[in-house]
């Protein structure tokens, strides 16, 4: 069915025309239960796609190949948070023009109907490079809000979560600061997150304004086994500790039960740069001291394999403490169960001709924790008193968002959340 092309997608989306995308019209695409497609992508005009080379993209669903992978949008919780990580990321901070509820509503029932189509491998409203959609390569977007859009606009919101406070080894850049609404978009392909990324642009027009963007990038998918600790840009294993979804305790520790974010989780963000110049100059033994694992494999000093608990009483032959108490892992790690949280970070490079590098690079760290007080700020103060780390990193970006419920089909990511009627109770209005 044609959208009439005097219609914009806002008037189609505000009026809850985009009903119109539920099964039986020429934009709605099956998803096979276990994520991956089951119908070639639908081209602008409702036929069927095509490779590179012209086949039908009909073909393409029979093949394994990674482009073709999906993520649910819908459900109790947003993607992207439990979802393992992709390849690449592009964090977007955005700032509302006016804090305004219906201009918050407008703008993400804009963006909830592209991701929704997106993640499909289906193409936005008024897209008009459709074909740049096809390969979803297991796209997620997931949307936060920021402490003012919570204090404001959130009836009841008193409490929700806090904003960190201020550490001692933070050298924070307000080009790198909070944000209103934060975007994470993340995919296998590069090209799949550039395309989603322009459709956010595209409807932020007149209702929000780019303050930053964060790239960020792990190994390739397929060049190692799925599930194996990424490495960051100084050469560790890192996050070896994450909760895992097996663990009984991973939705206390990352989802909200209480409202009104039950079912959501808080996201932080935290920029890291390294000084490369100076931990090019560090031999692999200091390395791992700073560290306190191995750097072949994450093992920590006393063990051999990288899941090992590590032992920090343990001391060598002339009694100093194989674990330095002050490396990384020692002050990170903690006694208590709570102290835990879901980290999601990639790597981040950009050229910089002002720095001895050439470029400034380093870590987007990412985490997601149910209360962000309780589990991620005593690990980080411990981190900013004595962490032998400190001298090659500084943290330069700092925010915090409610990340709210996932959506059913028919909402939009925050519809629960704002106290907002339905598309079509709005449409009947």
């Amino acid at each position: 069915m044609a959208v009439n092309p005097r219609w914009g997608r806002r008037a189609v989306l505000r009026t809850g025309a985009a009903a119109l995308g539920g099964a039986g019209t020429g934009w709605s695409a099956a998803v096979a239960l276990d994520g991956s497609r089951s119908v070639g992508a639908v081209g602008a005009a409702g036929a069927p796609g095509t490779t590179d080379a012209g086949a039908p993209a009909a073909a393409i669903a029979s093949e394994p190949e990674l482009g073709n992978q999906t993520v649910p949008f819908h459900g109790p919780r947003q993607s992207g948070v439990a979802t393992p990580p992709q390849a690449h990321l592009s964090l977007l901070g955005l700032d509302l023009h006016q804090a305004d509820r219906g201009v918050l509503e407008r703008l993400m029932r804009l963006l909830s109907d592209d991701a929704a189509r997106l993640s499909r491998g289906l193409p936005a409203l008024a897209d008009t490079e459709p074909e740049l959609a096809a390969r979803p390569a297991r796209l997620t977007m997931t949307f936060g809000f920021g402490p003012r859009l919570m204090t404001d606009l959130v009836p009841d919101a008193g409490g929700a979560f806090d904003a960190l406070p201020d550490f001692g080894t933070d050298r924070l850049d307000p080009a790198w600061g909070q944000t209103d609404v934060a975007v994470q978009i993340c995919a296998d392909d590069p090209l799949t997150v550039a395309h989603a990324r322009r459709m956010v642009l595209k409807d932020c027009v007149g209702l929000a304004r780019l303050r930053w963007v964060q790239h960020g990038f792990r190994r390739a998918r397929g060049a190692e086994p799925d599930g194996t600790t990424m490495r960051n840009v100084l050469g560790q294993v890192d996050g070896t500790v994450n909760p895992d979804q097996a663990d009984p305790d991973f939705d206390q520790l990352v989802w909200r039960a209480s409202e009104p974010l039950a079912g959501g989780t808080v996201m932080v963000v935290r920029r890291i740069r390294a000084r490369m110049e100076a931990w090019d100059k560090v031999d692999r033994a200091g390395r791992e001291a700073v560290v306190g694992r191995r750097l072949d494999n994450g093992a920590p000093l006393t063990g051999t394999r990288e899941h090992d608990e590590p032992d920090f009483e343990a001391t060598d032959r002339l009694g100093f403490p194989v674990i330095d108490p002050a490396s990384h892992v020692a002050r990170a790690r903690s006694d208590d169960p709570a102290e835990r949280f879901l980290r999601r970070g990639y790597n981040y490079a950009v050229p910089d001709p002002a720095r001895p590098s050439g470029e400034d690079s380093g870590l987007v760290f990412i985490a997601y924790a149910a209360d962000v007080g309780r589990q991620f700020v005593p690990v980080q103060r411990r981190l900013a008193e004595l962490d032998r780390l400190n001298t090659w990193v500084t943290t330069i970006g700092s925010a915090v968002y409610a990340v709210p419920p996932g959506a059913a089909e028919g909402e939009f990511v925050g519809q629960r959340l704002l106290g907002a009627a339905p598309p079509a109770a709005e449409a009947r209005s």
